[in-house]
């Protein structure tokens, strides 16, 4: 899930809201700095304080363990079920990285971490609502503590705060040498429908912006409202943002000119995700079975199917999607897992719900197909040279994941600022297909309106245009890290400033 939600004044309600392979994103590459520099570096602490959600850890760390490699001492707090999901799901990454980067554990009450409701009425993931709500009550403490006493020991403190966690900016602006900086982990665009849903930018590409009511629940909304009128005027300096010129350009243009946005620097640095290249291999890393798979496909033949870690498909929904990768004979790998608990590791384990059904299915599709019921890599199986598309349910993270692999998307939103990402992918990107538009997110979809997609996708020339978009982006935006390009100096231009 990657949303973020705030009120520009108390009345109103603003959202922003292969196998293992080696790193060839330039921005990865160690700074060559000189003894000044470095003492410079060293003087300044970054604190990451992420939302406790997976897309939202994911994107923190990338950025973190991005900093990091600049020479920055990096601190990362979160909830210590949080700390660990991070660590353990980071990928792109040599393993040693993880060293880097201080990881703080801030102390949360318990709370409740039921399992996500398939049948539930709202397709948002309520059950995640109790840790939501003890992670914003608890965190403020713990974060404090911290920031002082890093405070004391660093010539200046710039936090990066996931922008649903209000209470961060306040926190930074308590210190005498720090600064916040909010990181943007949803598309930019989305600021712009939430500042004006009929903005003529919006209007030309005839793309639509939905309510927030329509894609989130209302307690989510209420939480986030409240928390922002509580820290209502923390000075923040600056937006990291998860996305490029390349892709969003126009958009960033008009949320600069706001009156909200006057004063504060933005920083265009993503994607966040490392850029991985399909041939080479880490030494001494052992790959997930998957890959192994993939490699004895042929060259763009697979389309990778997953649905990120907070929705669910129900059960009959998952017939009628199994009905059609079998019909449509086209290789697969597909991730069928539920959505994640508040706590991942406290799952009481047994049998998966799909189980009997996968059985079956697995033997239909022997040789076409795999399933994949646990974590899957899938930074690794975007880049592998085998998959040629990614139905995915267009989440921030997945979708620039997906594009900076050069991947199209077949588009499945399913919650929050997903149905915003499948517009711009579809209408204004061009780069993605869509398989079920969000009016009918109460509906069964049938096999054979999803078998007509992937066919499209994988076998016409239409589909072939949309992949063809998609690998054109993907090259852009490796040129956008790469020395020169836009992301590089928005990168270089955000360390210069904290660390000036």
């Amino acid at each position: 899930m990657c949303v973020y939600i705030w009120t520009v004044s108390l009345q109103m309600l603003h959202a922003t809201g292969t196998g293992s392979t080696l790193i060839v994103h330039t921005q990865f590459e160690l700074w060559q700095t000189s003894s000044m520099a470095v003492d410079t570096l060293e003087s300044v602490a970054v604190v990451a304080v992420p939302f406790p959600a997976q897309g939202h850890l994911n994107q923190l760390l990338h950025l973190s363990l991005l900093l990091a490699s600049r020479g920055l001492a990096v601190h990362y707090a979160a909830p210590p079920p949080h700390v660990r999901q991070a660590r353990e799901r980071v990928h792109g990454w040599d393993p040693t990285a993880l060293g880097s980067i201080h990881f703080h554990d801030l102390d949360v009450s318990s709370y409740e971490s039921p399992p996500p409701d398939p049948a539930a009425p709202s397709p948002f993931p309520n059950h995640l609502m109790p840790m939501f709500e003890a992670f914003a009550a608890a965190a403020r403490a713990p974060l404090a503590a911290l920031l002082a006493r890093l405070s004391a020991s660093y010539r200046r403190v710039a936090v990066v705060y996931d922008r649903l966690n209000a209470f961060a900016p306040t926190e930074a602006a308590r210190l005498g040498n720090g600064e916040a900086f909010g990181l943007q982990c949803v598309a930019m665009s989305y600021d712009v429908g939430w500042l004006d849903p009929n903005h003529q930018l919006i209007r030309d590409y005839d793309l639509q912006f939905l309510p927030v009511d329509a894609c989130m629940s209302r307690e989510f909304v209420d939480f986030v409202l409240q928390m922002e009128q509580e820290e209502q005027g923390a000075p923040v300096a600056g937006v990291v943002m998860n996305t490029s010129r390349v892709l969003e350009g126009e958009f960033i243009d008009v949320v600069a000119a706001q009156p909200q946005f006057q004063g504060q620097k933005l920083f265009g640095v993503g994607p966040l995700n490392p850029l991985l290249d399909a041939d080479a291999r880490t030494p001494g890393q052992v790959r997930h079975e998957c890959l192994e798979w993939l490699d004895k496909q042929p060259p763009a033949s697979v389309l990778y199917v997953s649905f990120g870690t907070t929705s669910c498909l129900r059960a009959e929904q998952v017939a009628e999607l199994a009905a059609a990768l079998k019909g449509s004979k086209q290789r697969f790998v597909w991730v069928l897992r539920d959505a994640d608990r508040a706590d991942i590791f406290a799952e009481s384990g047994g049998e998966s719900r799909h189980a009997k059904f996968l059985s079956e299915f697995t033997k239909e599709t022997e040789g076409t197909g795999l399933v994949i019921t646990g974590w899957a890599p899938q930074l690794e199986i975007l880049a592998h040279g085998a998959t040629a598309a990614f139905m995915s349910h267009c989440g921030w993270n997945s979708t620039m994941e997906s594009l900076s692999h050069g991947k199209p998307v077949l588009a499945w939103p399913m919650h929050s600022d997903q149905p915003w990402d499948s517009e711009l992918l579809c209408k204004y990107l061009k780069a993605g297909l869509l398989v079920r538009p969000w009016e009918k997110h109460g509906e069964t979809i049938t096999a054979e309106a999803i078998q007509k997609v992937i066919e499209e996708a994988m076998l016409s020339e239409s589909g072939m245009a949309v992949r063809e978009r998609a690998k054109e982006l993907g090259e852009a935006l490796r040129a956008s890290v790469a020395d020169g390009g836009r992301s590089r100096k928005d990168l270089d231009d955000f360390i210069a400033y904290i660390t000036r």
